[in-house]
């Protein structure tokens, strides 16, 4: 958290957006192009009506996340020579990857949640509701989980609003009802807190590890990075906060365990493991994205240097 807030004061700072309030103060497209330009970007390659289209597209503060690798860090800058078509090519390289990855990551999340349901129901087979069984599942997870099935759950989601309307003396829906409504993120806390070890290890074996840790170092590192498509964060320069473990079925370039290029080949692991067909797909695909800017020299750096992928 220190360190967002640093790059967000640096990104403030270079653009003209904190002194005294002004962070709160909104100023127009004209102005806004007129700083950029100060600052010694090149806007030239495009009509100054484009240049508004873009601000009003992405938005000023959101644009200055990629102008970061073009600035000169001692006199916040833009360095000699920057465009601003330039800038747009990495915009357009981290959504087109973004929306890339999240379609795999969807086929990721069902799979697994398919097999969580699968397996555990098959043990418990006379109890559709087993995620609030303290046989099942750890105390405090339980606790929480009644909580999040709240009214509101119950009524904002159709399936379980229908399903309590013909059941109404149920407390809960089934699991295979339930977990539809759920985010990988809380699908991931329900096989952390199941208490049977054997249930768990058959789950991830299904993904050929059988290490848990090592499995759920993987299925959080798809989290993290589904969160930052979802939410249409910044994704070219991102880091995972704890190395992925090293596995036998995964080469990572060097010893870099915490690259968007790392989180991307843990992605490719999980499709080949759901399908051969689908992870051909995805290798083809990053390739021809990462490859479709082979010949600008300064986004092909930044492939390089701040995803960490080879050419």
């Amino acid at each position: 958290m220190h360190n967002l807030r640093k790059i967000v004061t640096l990104y403030q700072s270079r653009f003209g957006l904190k002194h005294k309030n002004m962070s709160k103060l909104a100023i127009p497209i004209s102005e806004q192009i007129e700083r950029l330009k100060k600052k010694g970007l090149d806007t030239s390659c495009f009509s100054e009506d484009k240049v508004k289209e873009i601000l009003l597209d992405i938005g000023y503060y959101r644009f200055g996340y990629y102008c970061h690798p073009f600035m000169d860090n001692t006199s916040d800058t833009f360095k000699d020579g920057t465009k601003i078509g330039t800038i747009i090519d990495l915009y357009y390289l981290d959504t087109d990857l973004k929306y890339l990855l999240q379609k795999y990551i969807n086929r990721i999340e069902i799979n697994f949640r398919t097999k969580l349901i699968y397996f555990v129901s098959m043990k418990y087979k006379k109890d559709p509701t087993w995620f609030i069984n303290n046989e099942v599942m750890e105390q405090s997870f339980i606790d929480k989980f009644e909580d999040i099935y709240s009214e509101k759950f119950k009524t904002e989601n159709l399936t379980i609003k229908k399903h309590h309307k013909k059941y109404p003396d149920d407390s809960f829906a089934p699991v295979w009802k339930t977990f539809e409504y759920l985010t990988l993120g809380a699908i991931i806390t329900v096989f952390s807190n199941i208490k049977d070890e054997d249930i768990k290890i058959r789950i991830s074996d299904c993904y050929g590890i059988r290490d848990l840790n090592k499995f759920l170092r993987l299925l959080h590192t798809v989290r993290q990075v589904r969160n930052i498509c979802a939410h249409s964060g910044v994704l070219f320069d991102y880091r995972l906060p704890q190395s992925i473990n090293s596995i036998p079925q995964i080469t990572f370039n060097g010893s870099d365990r915490n690259s968007v290029d790392a989180c991307i080949k843990v992605i490719c692991f999980f499709t080949k493991c759901i399908s051969t067909n689908r992870h051909n797909d995805i290798e083809k695909e990053v390739k021809e994205l990462f490859y479709s800017f082979e010949k600008n020299e300064q986004i092909k750096k930044i492939i390089t240097d701040k995803i960490n992928y080879n050419f």
